[in-house]
C-alpha cells in the first residue's frame, strides 16, 4: 500500500539525482543566454528556426524540472516533515527564478508583430504545438515587465508558496482525540474524516464532533494562510489587468464565461432534486429537520463489506475491463508496479490525487484507503487521471497541458464505469446501498462543489477590503452550505471548517478549483451516455478525446466529442440521469 519512487530517482543522494541537478543548472544558463533579436531584423524562416530552438530547449528543461520537482513533492506528500525533500524543493524554486526574465522576454517576442501564423508555416514542430503557442500569445497581454515579473516570482516563494507549505504541514501533523468506549485514541485527520463513512452511527457523530472541536487548535494559522494566499492572488490579478480572479481562472481553463454560467444555472435548477434525496435519507435515518452533516456520508442498505487493498485492486481492474482491455491493463500495471500509496499514516497528507510525470511516462496516485466502497471508487477516479496521462505520453510536452475542467473528465468517467458495473446486478438493500453511494458522491461533486464555489467567490470579494477574520470565514462557509444544500441538511449540524480540510483553496496558481469538478462530473456523465448508445465506436474514440484535451479549448474538445456545452440541454441531460436515480431512491 506504499508507492515506490525509484523510477524517478533511487534517492536524494543518488548519482542520477545529482547529475540531473547539474543538467538543470546548465539548461538554465543556456536558456538565459539565448538572444532574441528584433523580429524586424530577421526573415520569417529564421524567426521560426529560433522559436523552435527556444521551445525545444524549454521543453527539455520542463521535462527535467518535472522529474526533479515531482520527486520532491511526492516525497513530501507522504513525509511532510522530510527536510531533505523540502530543502531541494526550495532550491529548485530558487533556481527557476532565473527563468522568469527569459520566459517573459520570449513570450513578448513571440507575440510581437502578430506573425504567429506565418511562423507555423515554416516549422512542423511549431505547427504541431499551435494551440499552445496561440495560448502563449494570448496571455502576453497580461504580462508585466521582465523586472516586475521577476520580483513577483521571488516574492511568491516567501509568500503564497510558503503559506501553502505551512498549511500542508500543519494539517498533516494534526492529530484528533477520539473517545471510543471510554478509551481515548489519537488519530490523523484523514482517518477521523474517513469515520464519516463508518456503519457505526455513534462513531460517525463522535468523529464529526471531535474533528470540529480539534480545528480550534489550527484554525487561526490556516485562516491566516488562506488570507495571505488569496490576498497575493488578488494583487497579481489587479496588477496584470484581469477583471477578476474568476476571469483569470476561466482564461487559464480555456473556458468561456457563458459556459460556466450555463452550467451553474442548470445546477441551480436541479438543486431541489438533490435536496429531495437528502431529506429522504434523513427520514430513513430517523431525522425530521434535514440530514446532519455527520451523517451526510452514512452508508445505507446492507453492503457493509470492507475491501482489502488486494480486493479493491481486483475489483477496479475487473470493471475497467468491461470498458476496454487497454484501460484495465494500464490499471493493473499501476498496481503491479507500486504507483499507488494508499496507506493512511501520520505525516502523510490527506485526500487523494494523481501526479503524472511526462519525462518518465508514469504517474503516482495518493489515496487514504480504509476499505470502504467510496475508497474503491476513489482509486478508480485517480487511476482515470493516470490513464489520461498515459494517453498523452507520446505527445510533445506542450500538448500534454490540459485545463482544470477537462482534467476531471477521465477520472470521473473511470469512476462511472466502476459504479455502473456495481449497479447493474444489485437488488433490494444492495441496490439501495449502491444508489446511496452514487447519489452521495454526485451530491458532493455537484452540491458541495457549488457551495465551495459560493464560498470562494464571497471570500475573495471580502478579502479585497482586508483580511477576513476567522469567525467571518466560518460564517461564509456556513452560509454557502445553507445556500447550496437548503433544507436538505440540518442547519444545526453543518461544517464550518470545510475551507480548512480541502487543499484546493491554498493553490495560488489554481483558484476556483471547485467548478471543474462539477464540469468533469456532468461532462463525463454526458460522454458516458454517448458510450452507452454506441459502445464499440466510443471506445475507439475515447483515447482520441483525451488526447484532444491538450490541443484545444473546452468548447473545441466537447465539439470533437459531438457535444455543445453552451446548450443547456446537454447539462440538463446529464442531470436528468442523476434525477432518475433520486426518483428510484425515493421509493425505498
Amino acid at each position: 500500500m506504499r508507492w515506490t519512487l525509484d523510477d524517478y530517482y533511487p534517492s536524494f543522494e543518488s548519482s542520477e539525482f545529482m547529475e540531473d541537478i547539474k543538467k538543470l543548472e546548465n539548461l538554465i544558463t543556456l536558456i538565459e543566454n539565448i538572444e532574441l533579436p528584433p523580429k524586424v531584423d530577421m526573415p520569417v524562416a529564421e524567426r521560426a528556426v529560433l522559436a523552435e530552438k527556444v521551445l525545444r530547449r524549454r521543453a527539455e528543461l520542463s521535462e527535467l524540472v518535472g522529474r526533479l520537482m515531482s520527486f520532491c513533492s511526492l516525497t513530501l506528500s507522504v513525509e511532510t516533515a522530510n527536510k531533505t525533500a523540502l530543502s531541494y524543493q526550495q532550491k529548485f524554486q530558487q533556481m527557476l527564478l532565473k527563468l522568469t526574465k527569459p520566459s517573459v522576454r520570449f513570450q513578448i517576442w513571440l507575440a510581437e508583430g502578430d506573425d504567429l501564423q506565418q511562423l507555423l508555416q515554416h516549422s512542423d514542430y511549431l505547427k504541431e504545438i499551435s494551440f499552445y503557442l496561440e495560448e502563449t500569445v494570448k496571455y502576453s497581454q497580461y504580462l508585466l515587465s521582465e523586472q516586475e515579473e521577476n520580483i513577483l516570482s521571488r516574492l511568491s516563494l516567501t509568500g503564497s508558496n510558503a503559506w501553502t507549505r505551512m498549511k500542508g504541514y500543519i494539517e498533516s501533523q494534526h492529530m484528533v482525540e477520539l473517545d471510543v468506549d471510554g478509551k481515548k485514541e489519537m488519530h490523523p485527520l484523514p482517518v477521523i474524516r474517513n469515520f464519516a463513512y463508518d456503519n457505526d452511527a455513534d462513531l460517525r457523530k463522535k468523529a464529526y464532533l471531535a474533528e470540529i472541536a480539534s480545528y480550534d487548535q489550527i484554525a487561526y494559522p490556516v485562516n491566516s494562510a488562506l488570507n495571505a494566499i488569496k490576498g497575493e492572488v488578488i494583487q497579481k490579478v489587479e496588477l496584470r489587468g484581469y477583471e477578476s480572479v474568476l476571469e483569470m481562472t476561466l482564461l487559464d481553463s480555456n473556458m468561456e464565461k457563458r459556459t460556466l454560467d450555463t452550467m451553474l444555472n442548470v445546477i441551480k435548477e436541479y438543486l431541489p432534486e438533490f435536496r429531495k434525496y437528502l431529506r429522504h435519507k434523513a427520514k430513513l435515518l430517523g431525522y425530521e429537520n434535514g440530514l446532519p452533516f455527520y451523517d451526510l456520508f452514512a452508508p445505507m442498505g446492507n453492503i457493509d463489506k470492507k475491501y482489502t487493498f488486494t480486493e479493491a485492486r481486483q475489483f477496479v481492474v475487473k470493471n475497467f475491463r468491461r470498458f476496454s482491455d487497454r484501460l484495465a491493463d494500464f490499471a493493473e500495471h499501476a498496481f503491479a508496479n507500486n504507483w499507488i500509496d494508499a496507506e493512511p499514516r501520520q505525516g502523510k497528507r490527506g485526500g487523494a490525487f494523481c501526479s503524472t510525470c511526462h519525462a518518465i511516462q508514469q504517474s503516482r496516485v495518493l489515496a487514504n484507503f480504509t476499505g470502504g466502497l467510496g475508497n474503491v471508487t476513489t482509486l478508480a477516479h485517480e487511476l482515470g487521471h493516470a490513464y489520461h496521462g498515459f494517453c498523452l505520453k507520446d505527445e510533445l510536452l506542450q500538448n500534454t497541458h490540459y485545463s482544470m475542467p477537462v482534467a476531471e473528465t477521465a477520472s470521473i468517467f473511470a469512476e462511472t464505469i466502476v459504479k455502473d458495473a456495481i449497479t447493474q446486478n444489485a437488488e433490494g438493500d444492495a441496490r439501495l446501498a449502491i444508489l446511496e453511494t452514487k447519489l452521495m458522491e454526485s451530491t458532493q461533486v455537484i452540491v458541495d462543489i457549488y457551495s465551495r464555489y459560493l464560498f470562494e467567490s464571497n471570500f475573495i470579494a471580502e478579502r479585497k477590503d482586508g483580511d477576513v477574520n476567522l469567525e467571518r470565514t466560518r460564517e461564509l462557509m456556513l452560509q454557502a452550505q445553507k445556500d447550496a444544500y437548503g433544507d436538505g441538511l440540518d442547519p444545526q449540524f453543518l461544517h464550518p471548517y470545510m475551507w480548512l480540510c480541502k487543499p484546493h483553496y491554498y493553490y495560488s496558481g489554481a483558484n476556483f478549483y471547485n467548478f471543474p469538478y462539477a464540469f468533469g462530473q456532468l461532462f463525463a456523465t454526458g460522454l458516458y451516455a454517448i458510450y452507452l448508445k454506441d459502445k464499440d465506436s466510443f471506445v475507439k474514440k475515447y483515447d482520441d478525446i483525451l488526447r484532444e484535451t491538450g490541443r484545444n479549448d473546452i468548447t473545441g474538445v466537447a465539439a470533437f466529442a459531438g457535444i455543445d456545452i453552451n446548450d443547456k440541454e446537454f447539462w440538463q441531460g446529464s442531470l436528468d440521469l442523476i434525477k432518475a436515480e433520486v426518483e428510484e431512491y425515493l421509493k425505498f
